[in-house]
């Protein structure tokens, strides 16, 4: 294939199999204030946050590891400013000891903490601020969990960089991304090009699913699954994606590698291809090959919706999923683009309320698509242009989940956070 082209799809590969603690948007947060600590040069006596209404929604319902189940973007950012290591992004609390557990509480409970939503148009966009001995230091994180665009001292410009409410602006270039050169890469690859971010994502996300599945996180949904649907290989391939975001968003201190900036959806992307590859006795490449297809198929339908949305991710990730089993059991590049068409057309629509417990059931279900679709696609049996939002080609059905998800359902996402907001005063009240 092109060397251009290719060059880019490692690239993307590299940039987007990142390894995180926690859940990205608070670690995010983390990130952040452990840098604006870092900058003032002391301890905080004061915080001021102002994050977009995306970040408000993923913060609220997840627990921060190393904190004992606190939750909010206080919360996270008293960790990232007690025992937070910038040097480290989004593993930055990874580091944290007991001892820093009654640090970062102590510390919650004694400082003012003032918090607004951001009016900067900016889906994704936080700013930590923090004051100490009358002095002032600054960062602003804009478009992705690690794009630092400002970091400012007593007013005056450290870092500052273009800040885009596009954030596009900020990421890789995905314009090359199509199914058919992503289907030639994952056969053409020279496969140590990619092999250590891929190897690295079956020992995290395996290692985290394994853990959900044997102690009791959240509403423990992969464990329900198993216990109630048995052993059948598309109910363990849900229950073990979903075991990972039991385990995650519910204060697990195991890392994940994320795709799309997301835990839960380099979970979902990943897991089930690597359930099946030990169900079918697939070679360790074949296995990687059929990860490159999963995460590079994610990558291709969250790129046009934008890394935050009303539209749930694990159902772009699900239809990766999808893909990558398919090309385990012999998929044509016909069957793995039906593959994804169908599972877009049975599971489209799922909402984004914010990361929390019940993101696990959502994986089960956005998995359970992406393997009707696959089911359906291998069986000749497929769902058709002009069914509701579907169109003859797999790259035009993909845009049209672009559109609806990143335009269509702006007014969704803001009606969404305000609830949100308001639910969260009341529970106080």
């Amino acid at each position: 294939m092109d060397k251009s082209i290719y060059d880019c799809y490692v690239n993307i590969l590299k940039s987007e199999l990142l390894s995180a603690l926690g859940c990205t948007e608070p670690i995010a947060v983390a990130y952040a204030a452990a840098l604006a600590r870092d900058t003032l040069g002391e301890l905080p006596e004061r915080v001021e946050i102002s994050v977009s209404g995306n970040i408000l929604k993923n913060v609220k319902g997840v627990v921060v590891p190393h904190t004992d189940g606190l939750k909010g973007i206080d919360a996270a950012a008293s960790a990232g400013i007690i025992a937070g290591n910038a040097d480290k992004e989004l593993e930055c609390i990874s580091g944290a000891s007991r001892s820093d557990l009654e640090r970062i509480r102590h510390y919650l409970h004694t400082t003012e903490f003032s918090i607004a939503q951001s009016d900067s148009g900016c889906i994704f966009d936080i700013f930590v601020r923090v004051y100490a001995g009358g002095h002032s230091a600054g960062v602003r994180i804009v478009g992705h969990h690690t794009n630092v665009v400002r970091i400012e001292k007593d007013g005056h410009a450290v870092l500052d960089c273009c800040a885009s409410a596009d954030e596009a602006s900020c990421c890789p270039e995905y314009d090359s991304l199509r199914i058919a050169d992503i289907l030639a890469f994952a056969d053409e690859a020279e496969i140590n090009d990619v092999r250590e971010a891929l190897e690295r994502q079956i020992e995290y996300n395996s290692a985290i699913a394994e853990e959900g599945l044997k102690n009791d996180y959240g509403a423990r949904v992969g464990k329900l699954l198993l216990k109630n649907f048995g052993n059948d290989i598309h109910n363990v391939a849900k229950a073990t994606a979903a075991a990972g975001s039991d385990a995650r968003m519910n204060g697990c201190t195991m890392p994940v590698v994320i795709v799309s900036g997301s835990g839960n959806q380099g979970m979902t992307a990943s897991l089930p291809v690597i359930v099946f590859a030990k169900h079918l006795g697939s070679s360790h490449e074949e296995l990687l090959r059929a990860l490159v297809v999963s995460n590079l198929v994610t990558v291709r339908l969250k790129a046009r919706i934008g890394r935050l949305s009303a539209y749930c991710g694990a159902v772009s990730a699900g239809c990766g999923a999808a893909a990558g089993v398919c090309k385990l059991r012999g998929g044509s590049a016909s069957e793995i683009s039906h593959a994804i068409v169908n599972a877009i057309a049975i599971d489209s629509g799922i909402i984004c309320d914010g990361a929390k417990s019940s993101c696990a059931a959502k994986i089960a279900s956005a998995v359970e698509a992406g393997l009707i679709g696959m089911e359906m696609a291998l069986s000749g049996t497929n769902f058709s242009g002009g069914d509701g939002i579907l169109v003859d080609s797999v790259e035009g059905t993909i845009d049209n989940v672009g559109d609806l998800a990143r335009d269509s359902m702006r007014e969704i996402d803001e009606t969404i956070i305000k609830l949100m907001i308001k639910n969260r005063r009341e529970n106080i009240a």
